[in-house]
């Protein structure tokens, strides 16, 4: 219960902070996507949070706008890098475009840290047996799987390799953070994510960050 409610204080000083702190990046987002692509600047989600219930996520768009839509888009855990524009591939890299979730965290659908939001034609995928336990709390803006995806998952763009090497250790890590959640292993995800992001601006790659999160992936793998 204490847990909970120092959660929630601290999403809310956060999300506050953040989206002060980074209105020059919003800004900077905002005449780029235009710049780049015409059209809507944020992209709503449909994704599926706590308790396995549906909510809207933004983002900053980073693709080309569809002239027709296309139905179960959502169902490859790829991008689809031809769609993307140069300056959605820099926004993505230094994750620019996660920012509007800030938002989201201020209307209580999702918290600084825990598991990602999952897409609903990827709900079977992340959702059952054992793994449904991260349903038990908030959806994050960042956590331990989403480091992984970002350090290492954002390089591989076949969706083929991509399951065979990223998606289990990812959905591990989604269960693994329900067992270690706690006021210091959130502040501990929050400093690891602002290391990850100096690493990409600077182009270098958190090797030992990356390691420690497979292992706690294959702590877990058995139960």
């Amino acid at each position: 219960m204490i847990y909970r409610f120092v959660k929630r204080v601290f999403d809310l000083i956060c999300a506050l902070i953040g989206i002060i702190g980074t209105s020059p990046l919003w800004i900077i987002g905002i005449v780029g996507i235009l710049l780049s692509d015409w059209g809507p600047i944020f992209y709503t989600a449909h994704r599926i949070g706590k308790d396995n219930k549906p909510f809207k996520m933004y983002k900053f768009r980073s693709m080309k706008v569809l002239k027709t839509l296309k139905k179960g888009a959502e169902a490859s855990l790829r991008p689809n890098e031809d769609r993307i524009f140069p300056f959605g591939h820099f926004i993505r890299k230094v994750k620019i475009d996660e920012l509007p979730q800030l938002l989201n965290i201020l209307n209580g659908t999702m918290s600084m840290v825990g598991p990602r939001p999952v897409a609903q034609d990827q709900f079977d995928m992340f959702r059952y047996g054992k793994w449904n336990e991260a349903a038990r709390v908030p959806v994050g803006l960042s956590g331990p799987a989403a480091l992984y995806d970002f350090i290492y998952g954002d390089q591989i763009t076949d969706e083929k390799e991509y399951m065979e090497k990223v998606y289990p250790i990812r959905r591990e890590l989604e269960y693994t953070y329900v067992q270690k959640a706690g006021i210091f292993y959130d502040l501990q995800m929050v400093i690891y994510t602002v290391i990850c992001i100096l690493y990409a601006v600077f182009g270098k790659e958190c090797t030992w960050m990356l390691n420690e999160f497979v292992e706690d992936a294959k702590k877990t793998m058995n139960e």
